[in-house]
């Protein structure tokens, strides 16, 4: 027997068509092979928007994190140069002063994102951290003439293990 050729949108018909035919969502999603959640979003969908809900959505998400309109931006900018010393706090504030109320204001977090994006953002330096150099150990010409200690920090108290060559 040949296979069958379906499509998404096809199958969704035919769920749908069943549904409206009486059968119970339980059953007919068990048969598709669906979760009784993902039943119950395809047939709401068709209820509200008829056919064309049934075909495939866009996967892009409908906002952008850290992503402000060019005005905005233009301001955050402008801000930090005119300011060159201020961060995104204070930035933020001052936003929240000129636009009081006209259109959502940003938060701390995007308002770095964009200072940072522009390359206005200082990082911070790493420190070079200073690595203990050991000693060179001594020639043990007899049995135990070389003894070394070595410190373990444990969660309760140190401990000092004393190991011989």
């Amino acid at each position: 027997m040949p296979w069958k050729e379906c499509s998404v949108m096809d199958e969704r018909v035919r769920f749908v068509g069943r549904l409206l035919d009486g059968e119970s969502m339980s059953d007919v999603c068990r048969e598709f092979g669906i979760s009784r959640k993902t039943g119950y979003k395809i047939f709401n969908r068709y209820r509200q928007e008829g056919l064309e809900a049934l075909c495939d959505r866009s996967r892009r998400p409908v906002r952008y994190a850290n992503h402000l309109p060019d005005p905005i931006e233009r301001m955050i900018v402008t801000a930090k140069k005119d300011k060159p010393h201020w961060g995104a706090r204070k930035i933020r504030e001052l936003l929240v002063r000129k636009l009081d109320g006209d259109i959502r204001i940003p938060a701390r977090s995007t308002v770095h994102a964009v200072l940072d994006r522009h390359g206005l953002v200082a990082h911070a330096r790493r420190r070079h951290r200073y690595k203990a150099e050991g000693t060179e150990l001594s020639q043990a010409l007899l049995p135990n003439d070389l003894w070394c200690v070595d410190f373990r920090a444990s969660s309760s108290s140190a401990m000092a293990a004393i190991v011989t060559h």
